[in-house]
């Protein structure tokens, strides 16, 4: 079967919102490392990981053996039962939190996640009403397209009205109107005055991602969580940290947060816990876990196989010390897009992110302060750089904004590889 079957298959039988990249898809066979190939032969260099999830590369040998050990041992019993994979991922992901979480629930995605987290805040505290960040993006569910601040991924409108949405610390868009540090973080301290005029006055919490990844990989400022955390907490609510995108390792330490210095009072994570499986978490306190006295089950949350597979990634990130890795190796990247950002002044507005997680904001003319979206310019970028044999992603509320995060244990040839066709490919853009 060649590629073209696949995507005839794919138009008449799934979903047309089933988003595909490219004006002609690439119908992915295989992968190792940091490459794949397309059922034609075609090879790629992957620069976005299935959205971020292969954090330790394609078919990782380490994962791929205890992966297939478990599923010739036992495959599913649901949460139920316990299992050895489910315990020992629990314990690991109690030592590796941090402060005082040390309790854990699993899912099968981030969404369910997110939702957990929520009803979760609104247990502990006993207040209903929850803020989030526009420009943020929690998942497909009714709840989740509530706390969903994106127009293009909300088929419905807010089904929750008890989900708040402050302003977004978007500072090469700032949604005031100012310039930072000058601003005084001011998007920050707007949230005492969301919580005055549009809640009770009492809130259950806020959940926010250390760096907002379908918004467009948007890095708010360093003191920016602090301020919100204390503002929150004062009127009675908890602070969950989204670290479905940010999580082990990707910005450079094992949790995004950390990059801010604020401890959470929960954490949300997903896509790299597993380098592919389906599975996802909850890790708390043991006071908020304790305030779910209903019964709860999760059929697939929790999976042998998947958190086999989560165990032996995390064992790899720490063995290779991956978040090091990440943080070095994205420096290299960065330095590589700032570069190109000097070449091709005028598309490239802003060069943004932590780690291997980096963003690039295209405009129309950044030379003559024109700002405005360039989407179509994004949509040159992708065709170039597949051309090329290179994967990236896009994102932002304009789908203006190219999302670049290869696997943690990408090498400083594969950094330096991708560049050069960044550089190739902009310059066929701006012509």
């Amino acid at each position: 079967m060649k590629s073209e079957d696949i995507r005839r298959k794919h138009r008449d039988y799934l979903f047309p919102a089933v988003k595909n990249y490219y004006k002609e898809s690439i119908a992915v066979a295989r992968g190792k490392g940091a490459r794949v190939e397309d059922m034609d032969g075609n090879s790629y260099l992957d620069f976005f990981g299935g959205i971020l999830t292969v954090s330790v590369g394609h078919a990782n040998e380490d994962v791929n053996r205890e992966v297939i050990a478990q599923i010739n041992n036992l495959t599913h019993v649901s949460s139920l039962y316990p299992t050895l994979p489910i315990v020992e991922l629990a314990e690991k992901l109690s030592k590796l939190a941090p402060g005082k979480l040390d309790k854990c629930f699993f899912t099968a995605s981030g969404t369910e996640a997110d939702e957990t987290a929520v009803m979760m805040a609104q247990l502990y505290t006993g207040k209903s009403e929850l803020i989030a960040l526009r420009h943020g993006y929690s998942g497909r569910s009714l709840l989740a397209q509530s706390l969903t601040a994106h127009a293009s991924w909300r088929a419905l409108p807010t089904q929750v009205s008890a989900i708040k949405h402050a302003l977004s610390p978007y500072c090469y868009r700032c949604p005031l109107k100012l310039t930072y540090p000058e601003c005084g973080v001011a998007c920050a301290e707007d949230v005492e005055e969301l919580i005055q005029t549009t809640t009770t006055g009492q809130v259950a919490g806020i959940l926010v991602e250390p760096i907002q990844g379908v918004g467009g990989f948007i890095t708010p400022p360093p003191e920016y969580f602090k301020i919100v955390a204390e503002i929150v907490r004062s009127h009675g609510g908890i602070f969950i940290s989204d670290e479905v995108q940010t999580g082990f390792g990707r910005t450079g330490k094992m949790w995004g947060i950390e990059q801010y210095d604020v401890q959470p009072d929960m954490m949300t994570m997903a896509k790299g816990i597993a380098n592919g499986m389906p599975l996802a978490a909850v890790v708390t306190t043991s006071d908020i876990a304790n305030s779910l006295t209903k019964n709860t089950i999760s059929t697939f949350g929790g999976n042998p196989v998947s958190c086999t597979a989560a165990n032996a990634t995390i064992d790899v990130i720490q063995r290779d010390e991956l978040d090091r890795n990440s943080e070095e190796m994205g420096q290299v990247l960065r330095n590589g897009l700032e570069k190109i950002q000097e070449k091709y002044p005028k598309v490239i507005g802003d060069v943004r992110g932590m780690g291997l997680m980096q963003g690039i904001e295209l405009v129309v003319d950044e030379t003559k302060k024109d700002r405005t979206p360039n989407p179509g310019a994004a949509d040159q970028l992708m065709e170039e750089t597949k051309l090329r044999g290179l994967l990236i992603g896009r994102g932002g509320l304009y789908a203006n904004t190219m999302r670049i995060s290869p696997p943690l244990n990408i090498t400083r040839n594969e950094v330096e590889e991708a560049i050069g066709i960044l550089d190739e490919s902009f310059g066929d853009v701006e012509a």
